[in-house]
C-alpha cells in the first residue's frame, strides 16, 4: 500500500512541497502493489531452465540473523525474467554445514510478480559469530549453496573484523576481476558503497562490454540493467561469500541526481520521481536488503547500522536521497558563499539526527561511516582556478560536513574512520574540521576506495600526483588504479590495503597489494606499512 504521507520529502524542491507534483506523483504510482513477504502458496512449478540465474546472497547481517536473498529469473535478460505473473513457492534451508546435512533452519516462502519473483528470508533465532550455508530450491530446480555469517554478540570484544569495500563497477569499462582476489580473501563481509550498476545507453561507455539498451527508465529497464550486472560470475560468486552491506551512489538511478532535483533542466519533475520509484522498486527486488528497506514510490530507506560486537559500529549511510542541490551549477568551484550556505544537506535533517543519536550511543572501539562520496576537503587545480573542488562531494555542502566533524570531536566519538567510494580513484585523507589548516588536529580517517572497473585502467602515478599531495596537506595517498580496499580491525588497530588489478580491459588481470595504511585506536592520524 503506497503510504501518501511519506511522499512529502521526495517532493521538496526549492519552491516548497508542489501540490500538482504531489498529487500527480500520488495517482501515477498509487497502482504499483507493494507487499511484504508472501504468506500466499506459491505455485511448485517444473522450469525448462535453471531459474537461479541470478545466484544467491546474503546482507545486512546482526548477531542473531541476516537476510537470504535470491530472485527467479529462468530468462534474466527479460523484464520479467521469463517467469509467469503468478506467486511461485521456492524453499529455502540453513545449515552449520557446507554440505547442508546439519540443518538449522528451512521454511518456504512466496516469490511474488510485483516483486520481480525476489526473495528475501529474513533470519533471526541463530547463533552469534558464526558461519553458516544456505540454499534455495523451487520445483525441481536447486541453487548454488551460499555461506554468509551471523556477528559477534553486542556483549563481546572480537579479536579481528576482516572486511572489504568496493563501488563504481560499469560493466562497459572493465571486468569485475577484483572480486576474484576478494572472494580468496575470506573476509567477514563486504560493504558496496555504490554505482553498483549504470543507467547510460549501451555504448555510451564502452566496448569492452556492452550495456543492453537505451538509457534505463522503466521499471523492466532497471531489472534487466541490474540481470545484465548480476550475471556475471565473479560478481555473483563474491555475493555467496559473505554478506554484503549495500548502498547507492547516483548511478542506480540517474548520473548526479540530489534527492528530487535531475541534472537536466528539462525533466518533468513527475516523470523523474516515477522514474526514481522505478529504480528503487528494481534495486531492492536485486540487493539483499531486510523488509524494513521496502521503498514506498520514490521513499526508501537505506540508512541503518549495525554491531560487530564491541568492536566496531558500522552505520551505513544514503548521501543521494535527501541531499539538497548541488551548488555553484555542480561544477569544481573555490569554497566560496554558495558552497558553505548552512542549509546545503547531503543526509537530510532525519538522517543526519539519526547518525548523530547512533554515535552517541555507540559502545564500539571503531566508529564506521559507510557511504560515497569524498569528505576530505581535496582541491583540484581547474581552468587556472586553484583550489576547486568538487560541489558532488562533501566540499559542496561544508557547513554540514564541519557540523559533523564537530560533532564527532566534541562528543569525543572514539575513532570515527569513514569509508568512501564514487571518485574511480584511491585516497586517504586525515580529516580536520578545515583540511587545509595542517595544524589544525585530526578528527578523523578516510579511506576511499576506486572503482572495480569504472574509468578503465589507471594509473598508479598520475601526472597530478606530487601537485595533489603537496597542495593539500591532508591528502596522504593518491592513486588511479582499479580495485578495493581490504580492511582488518582490532582493538589496537586498523589497517587497509588498497589491492589493485593491473588490467581490467581484458579477463584475467592480476591483483596485487599496492600499499597499506595504519591507524592505532586513540589517533587518528595514518602512518604507512
Amino acid at each position: 500500500m503506497l503510504d501518501l504521507s511519506r511522499l512529502a520529502d521526495a517532493v521538496r524542491y526549492e519552491g516548497g512541497v508542489s501540490r500538482r507534483l504531489f498529487l500527480a506523483y500520488g495517482a501515477a504510482l498509487s497502482s504499483i502493489p507493494y507487499t511484504t513477504q508472501s504468506t500466499l502458496a506459491g505455485t511448485k512449478p517444473k522450469f525448462s531452465d535453471d531459474p537461479f540465474t541470478l545466484g544467491v546472497a546474503s546482507g545486512d547481517p546482526d548477531s542473531r540473523g541476516f537476510v537470504l536473498w535470491t530472485r527467479l529469473a529462468p530468462k534474466p535478460l527479460e523484464p520479467y525474467g521469463g517467469m509467469p505473473a503468478t506467486p511461485v513457492e521456492v524453499e529455502w534451508v540453513v545449515a552449520e554445514d557446507e554440505t547442508l546435512k546439519t540443518v538449522v533452519a528451512k521454511g518456504a516462502s512466496t516469490a511474488m510478480p510485483q516483486l520481480g519473483h525476489s526473495v528475501h528470508v529474513e533470519l533471526n533465532n541463530l547463533k552469534p559469530d558464526r558461519w553458516y550455508w544456505y540454499q534455495f530450491r523451487s520445483g525441481d530446480a536447486a541453487s548454488p549453496v551460499g555461506r554468509t555469517r551471523t556477528l559477534p554478540g553486542p556483549n563481546v570484544m572480537p579479536a579481528q573484523l576482516k572486511f572489504a569495500f568496493a563501488s563504481c563497477q560499469n560493466y562497459e569499462q572493465g571486468y569485475f576481476t577484483a572480486y576474484e582476489q576478494m572472494a580468496k580473501d575470506d573476509v567477514d563481509l563486504v560493504f558496496h558503497l555504490g554505482d553498483y550498476i549504470y543507467e547510460y545507453e549501451s555504448g555510451r561507455n564502452g566496448k569492452i562490454r556492452t550495456h543492453l539498451g537505451k538509457e534505463i527508465e522503466s521499471l523492466g529497464d532497471y531489472r534487466v540493467r541490474h540481470c545484465q550486472y548480476r550475471t556475471d560470475p565473479l560478481l555473483s560468486h563474491m555475493h555467496a561469500q559473505c554478506p554484503w552491506f549495500v548502498t547507492w551512489d547516483d548511478h542506480e538511478f540517474d548520473n548526479n541526481c540530489a534527492g528530487a532535483i535531475s541534472e537536466e533542466l528539462d525533466v518533468d519533475p513527475v516523470e523523474y520521481l516515477v522514474r526514481r520509484a522505478n529504480a528503487y522498486q528494481a534495486y531492492y527486488e536485486m540487493m539483499p536488503l531486510r523488509r524494513r528497506s521496502l521503498p514506498q514510490g520514490p521513499d526508501m530507506k537505506l540508512y541503518r547500522k549495525a554491531s560487530f560486537g564491541r568492536l566496531a559500529e558500522l552505520m551505513v549511510l544514503d548521501t543521494r536521497q535527501y541531499r539538497s542541490d548541488q551548488p555553484n551549477n555542480d561544477r569544481h568551484s573555490p569554497l566560496n558563499e554558495a558552497a558553505l550556505g548552512k542549509s546545503n544537506t547531503l543526509l537530510g535533517s532525519k538522517q543526519r539526527g539519526w547518525l548523530q543519536r547512533s554515535l552517541i550511543t555507540s559502545r564500539g572501539q571503531w566508529n564506521v561511516l559507510a557511504q560515497q562520496v569524498m569528505m576530505g576537503l581535496v582541491g583540484f587545480d581547474r581552468n587556472g582556478v586553484s583550489p576547486a573542488y568538487s560541489m558532488d562531494q562533501w566540499p559542496g555542502y561544508a557547513a554540514e560536513r564541519r557540523q559533523l566533524l564537530k560533532f564527532l570531536a566534541d562528543r569525543r566519538v572514539p575513532n570515527p574512520v569513514v569509508l568512501t567510494g564514487d571518485i574511480h580513484s584511491n585516497w586517504v585523507n586525515e580529516l580536520r574540521l578545515d583540511d587545509r589548516l595542517a595544524d589544525e588536529p585530526v578528527v578523523a580517517t578516510e579511506f576511499v576506495g576506486t572503482s572495480i572497473s569504472s574509468g578503465g585502467n589507471g594509473q598508479n602515478k598520475p601526472k597530478d600526483h606530487d601537485q595533489m599531495l603537496a597542495n593539500n596537506p591532508s591528502l596522504k595517498f593518491y592513486n588511479r588504479e582499479r580495485g578495493y580496499v581490504r580492511c582488518t580491525v582490532t582493538p589496537e588497530s586498523w589497517i587497509s590495503d588498497y589491492m589493485v588489478v593491473d588490467d581490467v580491459e581484458t579477463q584475467g588481470g592480476e591483483v596485487t597489494k599496492r600499499a597499506s595504511f595504519t591507524v592505532e585506536a586513540g589517533d587518528p592520524t595514518v602512518k604507512p606499512g
